[in-house]
């Protein structure tokens, strides 16, 4: 019993994105989320799939001998395997921010960091269950654009484009939700991952743009937690990452102020998703993954 409790506890870990930070390849760091969150489920959350047989076709070197039609064998005394139409229920996109502001991290962990762990333990959790999974990165335009599919093989190629990510330019999301809206044709599942530091009005419109089209959501506002709170203490100069514009001060004299505009800032964005029908999760960089897959499997069981 010590030692299964002591099992359970060791893949858990992984939920923690400082553990997660030391492993050095996406791939793997995705697979010890996922498996470290599904150790905590009752039962597997991958959703069922169906798939529509399509046509016999002569077996061949690589095919699984699990798709032979016995059947058909006894029959004609060849083997036959069925051929199926695409296994993929859903498709599902993430958007996720690559610009300036996301390189931000008073901790071990940047935002962006953060953001990359999150979008590659959903990629596998998406293949996993059979769904099309797509990618897009951007600043204030789309620097990469990967189609959804749902190969399992497609997964080297997100965690590719992840393993490689980089900060971008300035913050400028509507421009990239307007044209990933107009070229989303089929309905899917959309989740934007951004710290969202950019005019609220003019994102929640890109939003709506998504939602005209009858696409499902999910946004995560994710920030550094000092980026709430702003609890610096000596006199301290901050620079923008983003504009290089830089300010000296002693940070208790604005912290009141700061603390009410964040506040404000936040519940723009919570209220106009709320109004758009849009899931909207406030996340911060140092806590557990967990917390956003399971926001994400919730919307996925809703979504069908």
């Amino acid at each position: 019993m010590k030692r299964q409790t002591s099992n359970v506890l060791d893949k858990r870990k992984y939920l923690n994105p400082t553990m997660v930070a030391k492993i050095d390849n996406m791939a793997l760091r995705a697979r010890l989320v996922v498996e470290g969150y599904l150790i905590g489920q009752h039962k597997s959350p991958y959703h069922g799939f169906s798939v529509e047989f399509a046509e016999h076709r002569a077996y061949g070197s690589g095919d699984e001998i699990r798709h032979i039609d016995w059947k058909l064998y006894g029959k004609t005394d060849r083997y036959y395997v069925k051929r199926y139409e695409e296994e993929t229920n859903l498709r599902s996109y993430i958007l996720l921010d690559t610009s300036q502001s996301m390189a931000y991290g008073s901790g071990s962990i940047t935002k962006l960091a953060y953001a990359s762990y999150l979008s590659a333990a959903l990629t596998h959790l998406m293949l996993n269950q059979r769904d099309g999974m797509g990618l897009v990165l951007f600043d204030e335009k789309i620097r990469k654009f990967i189609p959804p599919r749902a190969a399992p093989s497609h997964a080297n190629i997100i965690m590719s484009a992840l393993d490689n990510i980089q900060t971008g330019s300035d913050t400028q999301i509507r421009p990239t939700l307007d044209r990933m809206a107009e070229r989303i044709k089929k309905r899917g599942l959309v989740i934007l991952i951004s710290d969202l530091l950019d005019d609220p009005e003019q994102v929640l419109m890109g939003l709506n743009h998504f939602r005209h089209r009858k696409q499902e959501m999910i946004v995560f506002h994710l920030l550094d937690r000092q980026e709430q709170i702003f609890q610096f203490g000596d006199r301290t100069k901050f620079r923008d990452l983003e504009t290089g514009e830089t300010i000296t001060t002693e940070p208790w004299h604005i912290r009141s102020a700061y603390r009410e505009v964040i506040k404000s800032f936040q519940k723009k964005y919570q209220s106009g998703c709320r109004n758009q029908r849009i899931d909207y999760v406030p996340l911060f960089s140092d806590q557990p993954l967990d917390v956003a897959l399971n926001k994400y499997l919730n919307k996925r069981k809703k979504t069908g």
